[in-house]
């Protein structure tokens, strides 16, 4: 990109836009209501400070989502040369509130990047986070084909890769794949609170993995999950029919069919693990090899190191260490053409090889 770019909302993910831009010689202006996090966002290199004279091509609004429409409508009013697009995780509705104050939604082109991180604010930014991830672009009927072009060149300078969808299909699509996911594993974690030490001792990687998102805070996910909260509720509906379903079978296990009910319902779970894009978005099934590793320092190095002397690239990596082994466990994912010659080959070297499954 070229020209300027201005940044409203100095947070994780304006900071990292800033710093991404920055490490490409664009010049960034950043806003921030609070003064202390835009100083802060400064200093760390993301962007500078309005100054007279200032004329951004591209304004990019990333505050919350119960701020956005009205900072975007504020911003498409002050700089009516620019195209000005935010980041929140909702869209329809952005759209339908600048409509409705009579904003000039000709020059707004709302976008989502699906990146982020567990902890917020500048001090977490990073110039990479976008890299790789899907930049979710959302033309309307007063949309000019430039201005998807100007975003679409603004997420690839960022690493990200441009998706285009409507804005209801938008919401509809990160209902499900974000928005009812956070909910379900903050339910799940909720379990957690009455539990005794010694049960929560148990916990192995599948809890850790479905609960990891539950830290995340509560403020922002009720503007979020308020604002979508149609497509959320529909998907949520979905999801208590399957659940009253699998209920019902398991409280009625003699009932003809019961036993089928719970193994179908965990065979639907594996179809659509199989839709779920993997490395560079491809939808690929990966052997995984299971190798125990002692806890020492280096091993866990020496271990990457040996596979990558063996010529085989590493797809995926996991790590689990529950509380008193004196072990982890690497959950190495690998091409399935790949895995015999893996396994040998630790194995051949002393390490012990705790499983291994497609």
């Amino acid at each position: 990109m070229t020209g300027q770019v201005r940044v409203v909302g100095a947070g994780l993910l304006g900071s990292s836009i800033g710093l991404a831009l920055r490490a490409k010689g664009v010049d960034v202006i950043l806003h921030d209501s609070s003064r202390g996090t835009l100083t802060l966002a400064v200093d760390y290199g993301a962007g500078r400070r309005t100054e007279s004279g200032d004329a951004p091509d591209l304004v990019v609004v990333a505050v919350p989502p119960d701020e956005t429409a009205d900072v975007v409508a504020d911003e498409l009013q002050t700089w009516p040369g620019a195209l000005v697009t935010d980041v929140a995780s909702v869209k329809a509705g952005i759209l339908a509130d600048l409509h409705s104050r009579g904003s000039d939604t000709a020059r707004y082109l709302g976008s989502h990047p699906m990146a982020g991180r567990e902890r917020g604010g500048p001090i977490s930014a990073r110039a990479d986070l976008f890299l790789g991830r899907p930049w979710v672009i959302c033309p309307h009927d007063d949309s000019a084909p430039e201005q998807l072009r100007l975003l679409e060149d603004l997420a690839l300078d960022l690493g990200a890769v441009p998706v285009e969808m409507t804005p209801d299909e938008h919401d509809r699509s990160v209902a499900l794949v974000s928005h009812v996911p956070q909910l379900i594993s903050s339910l799940l974690a909720h379990q957690l609170s009455a539990a005794s030490d010694k049960a929560v001792g148990l916990a192995g990687q599948g809890l850790r993995d479905t609960t990891r998102i539950a830290s995340s805070s509560p403020d922002l996910w009720v503007q979020i999950l308020a604002a979508n909260a149609p497509a959320v509720t529909e998907a949520l509906r979905s999801y208590r029919a399957d659940l009253d379903e699998v209920i019902g079978a398991l409280e009625n296990q003699q009932a003809t069919g019961s036993r089928r009910v719970v193994a179908e319902a965990i065979a639907r779970g594996n179809d659509g693990v199989a839709r779920i894009p993997g490395k560079h978005g491809q939808a690929k099934q990966f052997s995984t090899i299971v190798v125990m590793v002692n806890d020492q320092p280096g091993e866990l190095a020496r271990l990457l190191t040996e596979i990558g002397e063996f010529g085989v690239n590493m797809e995926d990596l996991h790590l689990e260490h529950s509380p008193g082994a004196q072990f982890g466990l690497a959950e190495i994912a690998v091409l399935p053409e790949a895995e015999k010659r893996l396994v040998a080959e630790l194995e051949a070297r002393g390490w012990k090889i705790a499983g291994e499954h497609a």
